[in-house]
């Protein structure tokens, strides 16, 4: 249905789903991976009751980052995207959209973005330009350093620091437990991410968290998400978080040990439907920390 959908935009314009392809519309996990943490920290920085337009803001914000991120990405690996099996159809790889045209994109995309942020306070708006340049340089960091996947994770927990100043006007020091929480847990995911290319990043010369795990990248991935968890349990303790809360973790605890055992052969694509797993394990958080604070 939502496929559908959005390759029915083709009648507006014979090449807008090339430009839909381009910002990975069409493959919404990223959004969902960044939304529920973002939603997680604005419920408990509104303490359970958000503003309708802090909702709005937020989600809005996270569609047209990730899609902005997207862009750049492709504008950054269009020379090498045609070398990677996964990739190889992507529309700058296959000339179907070209540099000049993903780098505007990304602009307007990035800039539409920024209104929204006006729309908070002065404090939330000057933390968007760090929000912007971790966007901006993420795709190039693969070329020189094999932690990709780190600075990846400070950007899509970024968002969390702004629900806080957007809602109160300040960042409290617990928050940082829920940003090196959501750090750790996208490290983890986007490890299994990598995992899928793990072979052709060899053969091409792309550095990541997964070339540099090696034969204990699943064990070091656990690792990670079970100090994502143990994050998760301090932060909430720090906010006073409470049954619902603790069994939204619990599930995710789940996901992350089924992904553990489904990958244990690292077929990629396998590693793939871990990676994609993911999604699960956030959104259980979210309904946990949202039941927390409507049934109290």
């Amino acid at each position: 249905m939502y496929l559908s959908l959005l390759k029915s935009l083709n009648r507006l314009h014979p090449r807008a789903w090339d430009f839909l392809q381009l910002t990975r519309m069409d493959k919404p996990i990223g959004i969902y991976l960044l939304l529920w943490p973002t939603l997680v920290a604005l419920w408990i920085a509104a303490q359970g009751k958000p503003s309708l337009s802090h909702v709005l803001i937020f989600t809005f914000g996270v569609i047209l980052t990730r899609a902005g991120g997207c862009a750049i990405n492709d504008f950054a690996d269009r020379k090498v995207d045609g070398q990677v099996k996964r990739t190889d159809q992507r529309p700058l790889a296959t000339g179907k959209v070209s540099a000049k045209e993903a780098l505007a994109l990304f602009a307007i995309l990035m800039g539409t973005a920024f209104l929204l942020v006006l729309c908070t306070n002065a404090t939330t708006v000057w933390l968007s330009f760090g929000a912007l340049a971790l966007a901006a340089c993420y795709p190039f960091m693969k070329r020189y350093t094999y932690y990709p996947q780190v600075v990846l994770g400070a950007a899509y927990s970024w968002g969390i620091l702004m629900t806080f100043t957007a809602q109160n006007g300040e960042l409290p020091a617990s928050a940082w437990l829920l940003y090196i929480a959501n750090l750790l847990w996208t490290v983890g995911y986007d490890t299994y991410y990598a995992m899928t290319d793990r072979d052709d990043d060899l053969r091409i010369g792309v550095k990541s968290t997964a070339i540099l795990f090696g034969d204990a990248d699943r064990a070091i991935i656990l690792i990670l998400q079970g100090l994502s968890l143990g994050c998760l349990l301090l932060a909430g303790a720090r906010f006073e978080l409470g049954t619902w809360f603790h069994l939204g973790l619990a599930v995710a605890a789940g996901c992350f040990a089924w992904e553990y055992w489904y990958t244990r052969d690292r077929d990629r694509m396998k590693c793939f439907k871990a990676f994609l797993h993911n999604h699960w394990a956030g959104m259980a958080i979210f309904i946990g920390v949202v039941m927390d604070y409507a049934l109290r």
